[in-house]
């Protein structure tokens, strides 16, 4: 009989403690994933990137130079592109 109970509390106490690491695991990866207004606003931040003509290169679409036959990432390759 005393067996019986040390081995109903050891089991209630492995119950408790799973329990508790489960709802730990829960907490952890809801304050991982991002909530809905950081992600719109990662969206409204977001800066179109364009390829140079030439090389191929991803730039702000602000940092390229515009040429006759298209965008490139410098004034060296809209040269080379258009002569």
């Amino acid at each position: 009989m005393k067996f019986l109970l040390v081995l109903f509390v050891v089991l209630v106490g492995f119950w408790i403690w799973r329990s508790n690491r489960a709802n730990e695991r829960l907490d952890e990866r809801q304050s991982e994933r991002p909530s809905d207004k950081q992600v719109q606003g990662a969206t409204e931040d977001a800066i179109d990137m364009v390829g140079c003509d030439l090389c191929g290169l991803h730039c702000p679409r602000t940092d390229l130079i515009a040429g006759r036959k298209g965008v490139y990432c410098s004034q060296q390759h809209r040269n080379q592109a258009e002569a």
